[in-house]
């Protein structure tokens, strides 16, 4: 199965083989639900986020997936756990694109005191 996924992955400026779709990263954004000094971010909080932030610079569609994640803190060096949610989504590679994932961190940091939001990014061919 690994083998068949790796064929997926575009290396840059690549061509997709008829029949996959064009070229496009895949990015996986990781929200923390934890918020330092209060409980953790409500259902009613994300809705708003996703309503007023998230699908306003993706208006074309994204997945969103409930996780339990883990990090550990860089002062403490004690590992945290929390509810999560990732963010799934694929879009064309452009400058306009990693500026609409920019946006969604910042704001989601900016809005819930977050240190970061974690981001992976894969080049991929699909279509929808």
């Amino acid at each position: 199965m690994i083998a068949a996924l790796t064929g997926c992955i575009t290396p840059p400026n690549a061509v997709c083989s008829p029949g996959l779709g064009p070229p496009m990263l895949m990015f996986d954004l990781f929200f923390g639900r934890a918020i330092a000094g209060r409980s953790d971010l409500t259902e009613g909080e994300w809705q708003d986020f996703l309503d007023d932030v998230v699908t306003v610079n993706l208006p074309n569609g994204y997945t969103v997936v409930d996780a339990s994640g883990a990090w550990m803190n860089p002062i403490t060096h004690k590992t945290i756990t929390e509810p999560s949610r990732v963010i799934l989504v694929a879009m064309p590679e452009t400058p306009d694109s990693l500026a609409a994932i920019n946006r969604i961190r910042t704001a989601y940091q900016i809005r819930f005191d977050q240190q970061l939001v974690g981001m992976t990014v894969a080049r991929a061919c699909g279509s929808f």
